[in-house]
């Protein structure tokens, strides 16, 4: 299949059972390339190619944008790990 592949990947990451450590990472890619990224540890966007810089500095100046990243560690993360964690332990 020939073409341009673009595809966005957002995870968490934890390792403790309170959550406190929780980080939430939103990469945006390109033909398997991330050319930019959201890591909540950072807490703006990073871009690894000329076309990614660009818009990170875009993005990075919407105050709208930036706040609604920010709020996935809690609104999506942190929700999802607790359901997760209660399945898990209900069934031990």
């Amino acid at each position: 299949a020939n073409g341009y592949y673009y595809s966005r990947w957002a995870k968490c990451i934890w390792s403790s059972h309170d959550l406190s450590d929780m980080v939430f990472v939103d990469n945006y890619i390109f033909n398997k390339d991330v050319y930019i990224q959201f890591n909540s540890t950072v807490g703006e966007y990073v871009g690894y190619t000329e076309h990614g810089v660009y818009n990170a500095k875009n993005w990075n100046n919407n105050p709208g944008q930036l706040q609604q990243e920010r709020a996935q560690v809690e609104a999506y993360c942190k929700h999802n790990a607790e359901i997760d964690q209660s399945t898990i332990t209900g069934k031990s």
